[in-house]
Parts: C-alpha cells; sequence; structure tokens
C-alpha cells in the first residue's frame, strides 16, 4: 500500500520475485484497457516475469465498482493460493482494499491473515518526484494518447475516463484547432499543472485512507520509508531501494511466513 509513485510496483515484483508469488493489481485505473501512460501501467518488460492479474482486463467505460473488485480479487487469490504461490496485492485505491478485507460477505478475514506493506514517502520529495514523472509521461506521449480517445462526448464520471490526466486536458483539446499556437501552448501548459496539482491532491488523500485505515480500523501497517531512495540518482538510489526498502521488507514478510 501507499500513495501514487511511493515505488509499490517496484516492491510488489521485488517480493513476488523472491517469494514465488503472484501481482494482483487493486489500482481501480489500471484496471482498465488502454491509457497505459496516463495510469502508469507497469509496462510487460517490467514485470521480471511475474504474473500479474487485474491489470487492463475491464473495458473502459465499464464502472468496475468496489464489489466487483472484491469477486475478481478473491478469485485470483484462490487460484494463486491452490498454485502455491503467494498473492501480492498492490495498488493506490485504498477503498478496494479496505472492501476486500473488512466485507463481511467476502470472508476474507475468516480465511486469510494479511500482511500489510505501507511505502511512505516525504510530501515534499513526492511531490518533486510526481511533478518530474508527469513531465516524463508527457514526453512518453500523455497528450497523443488523450487524443486519440477525446471527443466532445465524452464522460469524465465513467471508467477510465475518470483518471487523473484525462479531463484536465478537455479545454486544450477542444481549442486545439481553433486558437493560436501562443493560446494553445497556454493551454496545455495549464492542463499539464492540473495533472501535476490533481496527483499531488491524489496523494495525500491516499495517505490519509491508509491512516484512517490504520487507526480507526486497527490495521498493523509495517511502515516503510522510501524518501531515501527518492532522494538520490542512478546506483546510489538503486542501493538505497535495496539496503532501506527491499531488505526490511524482507525481514518483515520472514517473519510474517515463519
Amino acid at each position: 500500500m501507499g500513495s501514487t509513485g511511493s515505488g509499490k510496483s517496484r516492491l510488489s515484483i521485488d517480493i513476488a520475485s523472491h517469494y514465488l508469488g503472484e501481482v494482483i493489481n487493486s489500482d481501480k485505473m489500471q484496471i482498465y484497457k488502454g491509457l497505459d501512460i496516463i495510469t502508469n501501467k507497469v509496462a510487460e518488460t517490467d514485470r521480471r516475469g511475474v504474473p500479474h492479474h487485474l491489470i487492463g482486463e475491464v473495458e473502459p467505460d465499464v464502472d468496475f465498482t468496489a464489489e466487483d473488485f472484491c469477486m475478481a480479487a478473491t478469485s485470483a487469490i484462490e487460484r494463486i493460493v491452490e498454485l502455491g504461490r503467494v498473492p501480492i496485492i498492490v495498488g493506490g485505491s485504498n477503498s478496494f482494499v479496505e472492501a476486500l478485507v473488512q466485507n463481511p460477505s467476502v470472508e476474507f478475514k475468516s480465511r486469510y491473515e494479511p500482511c500489510f506493506i505501507w511505502l511512505n514517502v516525504a510530501p515534499p520529495v513526492l511531490d518533486t518526484y510526481l511533478s518530474k514523472r508527469v513531465d516524463d509521461m508527457v514526453r512518453g506521449g500523455l497528450v497523443e494518447e488523450v487524443k486519440a480517445v477525446f471527443s466532445p462526448n465524452l464522460d469524465y464520471n465513467r471508467g477510465i475516463y475518470k483518471s487523473i490526466g484525462v479531463p484536465e486536458m478537455d479545454a486544450y483539446l477542444r481549442a486545439e484547432r481553433m486558437v493560436d499556437y501562443i493560446e494553445r501552448e497556454t493551454l496545455l501548459k495549464e492542463a499539464i499543472d492540473d495533472i501535476k496539482a490533481n496527483t499531488c491532491k491524489l496523494a495525500s488523500k491516499q495517505v490519509g485512507k491508509i491512516e484512517t485505515l490504520r487507526n480507526k480500523l486497527g490495521w498493523d501497517m509495517h511502515q516503510i520509508d522510501t524518501t531515501p531512495a527518492f532522494e538520490k540518482c542512478g546506483e546510489e538510489a538503486d542501493a538505497a531501494w535495496e539496503m532501506l526498502v527491499k531488505k526490511p521488507t524482507f525481514r518483515i514478510i520472514d517473519s510474517f511466513l515463519t
């Protein structure tokens, strides 16, 4: 668990690679097909052969609810356990995880004992990283990706089109062919700034939700500070990740599994 950009996907693959696990996605936007840049899906080439479930499986305009997630995740967990492997649920949509664990009709608590790992990054460091990540997404084709699905009648309250990065582009895409270069660039910059601001707001909201699950519902959270790995670059960042994130997490899991 953790906010967007905190390193959840990377750590889940580390865990799955070490403990013969499989990843179950609990990010409500990554569940949908398409918009891979906007939703920041883990590319096949970065999954290191680890099987991923509930990622890019649902049609874009379907409303996939927490109840739908509970059914799909429970089914995936059962299949993974039957294979003698470890199910690893990862994603920023904490409402989905809460529904899975707390909903009495799912009977999760009576069947499984969860180990909660919370990756946390200091807000100023995370905000800087998220801003840079949006810039990288723009360079990687974010604008073109949204343009390919845009229509004047697009419903931003439905399915994948609720993703941060889609509604923010609306004004720019509507005016793109009707304004001059300077105004077009101004609208694009405003859209990108809005994406950055809304991503940072989402991250703060996600942390608040995790704190509620810990403090009000009594979830036993193992908190890992990933800040040092985000403050460094290149090999130093990888070394910090290994020593301060990956190894402590493995110690937690080793203790949990014994």
